[in-house]
């Protein structure tokens, strides 16, 4: 959670302490295996998801911590390849991977102004 977040003591521990009981759940321990073991298979389908967002014209927000160190910035910049400049907004915060912790109102702020831009005019 602390790792790339330049402001860490702003993180409220509820949002850990919940993940961390939600991981504990009974169960759950085989299924997150399951899931971490299926990652394997994601940059193999990597072209049917660019396919589908080319084609779909889908926009996209991409909102990622500049210090992400699982999902890197050139995560992000990748999108410019499949989706064209007017549906493409892409925003770097100073962050690491779990960005939104101690950035909620510049996330709310720009998915309201988003979903303004591309739902209103659907």
């Amino acid at each position: 959670y602390e790792f790339g977040n330049p402001h860490p003591e702003k993180i409220q521990p509820e949002s850990y302490y919940l993940d961390q009981a939600l991981l504990e759940r009974p169960g759950n321990k085989e299924v997150q295996l399951d899931l971490l073991y299926d990652y394997q298979s994601n940059v193999a389908l990597y072209p049917e998801f660019q396919k589908w967002i080319r084609e779909s014209r889908v926009p996209v927000l991409a909102i990622w911590g500049n210090k992400d160190i699982i999902f890197v910035p050139a995560g992000a910049e990748a999108f410019r390849r499949d989706v064209e400049e007017s549906r493409l907004e892409i925003r770097f915060v100073d962050a690491g991977h779990f960005a939104i912790e101690t950035n909620e109102e510049l996330y709310a702020e720009a998915i309201g102004g988003f979903l303004g831009k591309f739902v209103a005019s659907a």
